[in-house]
């Protein structure tokens, strides 16, 4: 068939009857020759051509009858976690095929109406289906629920609930493993589909193998708290003998929470600013209000640093809320070394001055604190000229009223950053020993080659799941940036320099994550050994979140490896059919004509023609409807430069293997607050 422009597969299986013929045929060659004037040899050696003939047709039309039941219903897929295969140099992605043309004549051939009978339920199962319908609250209805049991001696059953057209997938009889190369991983995976289509699913198999592989950490961001994936990825740990590497941090459970520091560990000073200021707005006049707060961040930070104390964003919000003591500090680190040798005398006598001045006439007074104001007019007679002094300086001439309107946008951030237990899981104690959740960075996990789940809560609260991890994702920049100039074993003793980790980051519908400290990231970071596996919805979702055109496209570019579940936006899919050539595929046109006799004398009175022309025609490998109408659990893949794969991801198959009581306990209540594990597949 395959010598010919048609295939022909939508047909009757003719060659079950040239079978039957061969069978009966050998059968009297074998057991009757001299019917057919056979000698005993003559007769088996022909009974041996013509069985051999006969197993060569049945495979034949096997094939044909294989192919027509898969147009319907797919053979069940199912894999458990511990049989995912897991390879050194390659990513396992699911079962399927590469994508020619073919395929896309054979899918063509799938939609014409005269073949509507192989790609359409049967008449019988629809009857079926009603029957269920009708008998689900009647006294037959145990029968029902017989009839619509999805077992294979069930020769009724439904079809299953994953919808879209699985014709897209069957046609293709020989699938095989689809690989990806782990040499095309730091060129970063960009998996899109609309919401219950298998992302997830696809995240646990891709996960499962990253911590099976252990060459490097593997960091998870899921806002929408997945229990099924952090069970799967403690699973994996635990399977490997990493669960000492096991890092879970959630915002909404922080009693049980590994705990974090987003701003405590920087390259440069001034990232601290950027990654609070960052979730501020900058659209129209917020702009300049966005700027102040940097400023003002930026010196409370210096100063903090410059003490010896680790930043956190309770020391911000102390200290931007009210800067007098943080002022004060300072100065009583700074006048030791560099004031003069009666500075406390003269600070002293400065002090009881104000506060004569104070008791006199309190409306003269700047500054509740007599020994603030005696600080201030030190200092300024001083005439010194240390930046963070002078910034101090300045931040204390403001108004109060005027100050808190500049920063009347960022105080509510810090606040809800710093509220309850989240602001001691936000801005960790380091010396209190009676806590025994561990604190981490993302220098030691990368180190350790640790494994981490980050659960946001994103549908809890979005604003502050989007500020966490846009400042672990402006964390994890700057930690990039270091490994990049030095490799990450820069300043061990013994370390090796220039050394890259393979850091495996999936970001779960990472456009309620993303900003401005995003782009670097999938821009610049390939070259530290980051491997970016993003998953979102749709391009519309990732222009939304970053307010501009340019940017998402910015973005989208630096993905070299698509994988597009179901959509449904046309946009969406057109990102990656606007990259598929176009194939020529062959279009039957039948042809008939009539033409009446001019002859009076003849005996005919008209000819007659039919006839079936064979024409080819040009069209896109693959239309966004195809993309669209896509069954869950399957998608099309671009990998390796462009090559097109369609490829199907096995369904989970529930490990027996138990997890830590806090872990179970977590999972059962994710399970009843978060309704994201709904089994799509069942």
């Amino acid at each position: 068939m395959a010598n010919y422009p048609l295939e022909g597969l939508l047909r009757p299986p003719v060659e079950y009857w040239s079978m039957s013929v061969s069978i009966g045929a050998a059968g009297i060659c074998l057991l009757s020759p001299s019917t057919l004037m056979m000698t005993p040899s003559v007769g088996y050696t022909s009974a041996t051509v013509l069985t051999a003939f006969a197993v060569y047709r049945f495979i034949q039309g096997t094939r044909v009858t294989r192919y027509q039941r898969n147009l319907k219903r797919l053979p069940r897929f199912e894999m458990s976690s511990r049989r995912i295969p897991c390879y050194r140099k390659h990513l396992y992605l699911g079962q399927g095929f590469r994508w020619g043309q073919h395929h896309t004549q054979r899918l063509k051939d799938t939609m014409a109406p005269a073949f509507a009978k192989y790609t359409r339920p049967s008449r019988i199962n629809a009857w079926f289906r009603e029957f269920e319908r009708r008998m689900e609250h009647t006294r037959l209805g145990f029968l029902a629920e017989l009839t619509s049991k999805d077992h294979p001696l069930n020769p009724v059953r439904p079809y299953p609930a994953v919808g879209g057209n699985p014709a897209i997938h069957a046609v293709e009889l020989n699938e095989k493993e689809v690989l990806l190369a782990m040499s095309e991983r730091v060129g970063h995976t960009l998996c899109m589909g609309t919401t219950r289509v298998g992302k997830s699913r696809l995240a646990e198999i891709l996960i499962e193998q990253d911590i099976r592989r252990n060459e490097g950490p593997v960091i998870v961001f899921d806002p929408k708290s997945d229990p099924g994936l952090l069970t799967r990825m403690y699973m994996a740990a635990k399977r490997t003998g990493r669960t000492d590497d096991f890092y879970m941090f959630h915002l909404g459970f922080p009693e049980i929470s590994a705990r974090y520091n987003a701003i405590g560990n920087f390259s440069r000073i001034t990232e601290i600013a950027g990654r609070i200021s960052g979730q501020l707005s900058s659209e129209g006049n917020s702009a300049a209000f966005k700027e102040f707060a940097w400023r003002f961040i930026n010196i409370v930070a210096r100063a903090l640093v410059s003490l010896g104390m680790r930043p956190d964003y309770n020391n911000i919000l102390r200290y931007v809320t009210d800067i007098e003591p943080l002022f004060n500090q300072y100065l009583d680190w700074w006048l030791p070394m560099n004031g003069d040798e009666g500075w406390m005398e003269d600070i002293n006598a400065m002090t009881a001055d104000a506060e004569r001045q104070y008791r006199s006439n309190p409306r003269m007074a700047k500054h509740a604190n007599p020994r603030t104001e005696a600080l201030r007019k030190y200092v300024e007679q001083m005439q010194v000229s240390d930046p963070i002094l002078h910034g101090l300086l300045s931040a204390l001439r403001y108004d109060k009223t005027y100050f808190d309107k500049l920063v009347a946008s960022l105080l509510p951030l810090l606040e809800k950053l710093t509220t309850g237990r989240i602001g001691k899981l936000l801005a960790p104690d380091y010396f209190d020993v009676d806590d025994d959740r561990p604190i981490f960075d993302w220098t030691q996990i990368i180190r350790k080659r640790g494994i981490v789940y980050i659960g946001l809560d994103a549908m809890t609260d979005t604003e502050i799941s989007s500020a966490v991890g846009n400042s672990m994702f402006s964390d994890l920049v700057s930690v990039c940036g270091s490994i990049y100039k030095h490799g990450f074993e820069h300043g061990m003793l013994e370390g090796k320099a220039n050394v890259m980790p393979k850091v495996c980051l999936h970001a779960d519908e990472f456009n309620e994550l993303m900003g401005d400290e995003f782009l670097p990231m999938v821009n610049k970071s390939g070259g530290s050994g980051m491997q970016i596996t993003a998953y979102t919805q749709s391009r519309g979702d990732i222009e939304a979140r970053l307010g501009n055109t340019a940017k998402a496209r910015q973005v989208e570019g630096n993905f070299n490896n698509l994988i597009m579940l179901r959509v449904k936006e046309k946009e969406t899919a057109e990102l990656l059919t606007n990259q598929l050539p176009e194939v020529e595929i062959a279009q039957i046109m039948t042809v008939s004509g009539a033409s009446d006799s001019s002859d009076t004398e003849s005996s005919v009175d008209f000819t007659s023609n039919t006839q079936d022309r064979i024409s080819m025609l040009r069209v896109p490998m693959l239309e966004p409807g195809h993309i669209t109408s896509l069954p869950k659990g399957q998608a099309f893949c671009l990998l390796d430069g462009g090559q097109l794969w369609k490829v199907r991801f096995p369904l989970p198959v529930e490990d027996d293997e138990d997890m830590p009581e806090n872990l179970q306990a977590l999972t059962r209540e994710m399970d009843k607050n978060y309704h994201t594990a709904e089994n799509w597949w069942a």
